[in-house]
């Protein structure tokens, strides 16, 4: 046992001095981690100056001197999207009985244009959107929702509406200047509603992108309809509107885009800026300005 006890006191003893022998070579390890960090921060660094990333060059995009809404359009004309969840039984009398309320929206003077009016054939079923303009901007948007809050067959109207929804919700938009303004369009198409959410702080960078993006879409059918985006309601939000003959040509089109230099640039950049996106096909009702 006396031997035993020796052997161990000598054991613990020859590894504490080969310890003290080991932090030389350990710091000597350290330094080189530390070498090697300074020269890939120091590369990273180079990396960022000439501006190699999309993601670096798309941090130094300049911001304009004025608000992101002014900088990327004119409030001369304010927008209004309506999204009416409808029961299922009540579509048809629904349709019928806005049909009236938009005409009662011209014979009262509200100064509300009635855009684009559909119903959604892939997406959320049963559901209505509306798209109406208030030329002369938040003042005209006043007056039209007076008149609508305090005329009496409104009143009944919203009665009979509200029987027939299960839900509805709207935003005020503004127009991107370098879409092209919308017009009416004769028969027949189906329209898809894209809408993106971004995040805060990006929406002149997803402009920026646009001006270009749109350029490369263009073709000699005359697909973009509308571009907008939120300024009352739920936040950096985009709404891209498209006219299509039919989901073939929706395909054909979307497809040709990518043989265009640029539009993959344009969606390298832009992807990036979105938090949630959506597609809706649309089908205009029978007395919407976009047939």
């Amino acid at each position: 046992m006396a031997a035993l006890c020796r052997s161990v006191r000598a054991f613990n003893i020859n590894n504490a001095f080969a310890a003290l022998n080991k932090p030389a070579s350990l710091i000597t390890r350290c330094r080189g981690l530390q070498t090697s960090s300074a020269s890939l921060r120091a590369h990273d660094s180079d990396d960022e100056d000439r501006g190699k990333g999309w993601f670096s060059r798309l941090r130094k995009t300049a911001q304009p001197e004025q608000s992101h809404s002014m900088a990327l359009s004119s409030k001369e004309t304010v927008y209004e999207i309506q999204f009416h969840a409808v029961k299922p039984e009540y579509m048809e009398e629904y349709i019928n009985q806005f049909s009236t309320f938009q005409q009662l929206m011209k014979e009262k003077d509200t100064g509300a244009e009635l855009v684009g009016s559909f119903t959604v054939e892939i997406g959320d079923q049963d559901e209505a959107v509306h798209l109406w303009s208030y030329s002369g901007g938040y003042p005209v948007l006043n007056k039209a929702n007076t008149i609508y809050r305090t005329d009496a067959d409104f009143l009944e109207f919203r009665k009979k509406r509200n029987m027939m929804l299960r839900s509805r919700r709207n935003q005020i938009l503004l127009a991107f200047s370098f879409w092209p303004p919308i017009q009416p369009r004769e028969p027949s198409h189906i329209y898809e509603l894209r809408t993106y959410t971004l995040k805060p702080g990006t929406m002149y960078e997803w402009g920026n992108c646009w001006i270009k993006g749109l350029q490369y879409r263009k073709t000699d059918r005359n697909e973009p309809v509308a571009g907008l985006f939120s300024q009352i309601g739920e936040q950096y939000t985009v709404h891209h509107i498209w006219a299509y003959k039919d989901l073939q040509t929706r395909k054909e089109t979307r497809e040709a885009a990518w043989n265009r230099p640029g539009w993959d640039e344009c969606v390298s950049y832009t992807v990036p800026l979105i938090r949630h996106m959506k597609s809706r096909i649309l089908i205009p009702t029978p007395f919407s300005p976009l047939q």
